[in-house]
């Protein structure tokens, strides 16, 4: 009962600080993930790409699109050989971003682990990597590990 309580509060803490951390990058959580996704593409991809490599469903990566389209941190241009999908590309605003996205996780995870040496971070983040591993495997899904 301790390590599920443990974990259901870590979560619910973890959650709050980043939307916090991210607002004030004029982002939600999971929107970080998404434009972090899409940067490391420098000639974007389809929305249906980036469903799978989020391990989301098509409307979903759409509705996320649609919130983050004021930003201007992508446009989207059509696909030559394909007039029905288009490809979502990070613009220069979108990429100026990605380095304060990665800062908050930073100092995120050091907030969370303050203190804590090495050697112990190392035990956590290997048993955490575990823990995922074991849930991904039997929800059956490849989720992204950032999200």
């Amino acid at each position: 009962m301790r390590v599920n309580r443990a974990l259901n509060k870590m979560s619910k803490l973890y959650r709050a600080a980043k939307a916090r951390k991210l607002a004030a990058l004029g982002l939600h959580p999971g929107q970080d993930v998404l434009l972090w996704v899409l940067a490391q593409e420098r000639d974007g991809m389809t929305v249906s790409q980036l469903a799978a490599r989020l391990g989301v469903e098509q409307p979903t990566a759409t509705r996320s699109l649609a919130r983050l389209e004021t930003g201007g941190w992508f446009r989207r241009e059509p696909v030559a050989t394909d007039r029905r999908q288009v490809r979502v590309v990070v613009t220069d605003a979108g990429h100026a971003l990605v380095p304060e996205i990665e800062r908050a996780w930073a100092e995120l995870a050091e907030e969370a682990l303050g203190e804590v040496g090495a050697e112990q971070r190392a035990i956590v983040l290997h048993a955490l990597e575990q823990a995922n591993d074991r849930l991904r495997a039997s929800v059956g899904e490849a989720v992204l590990a950032e999200e």
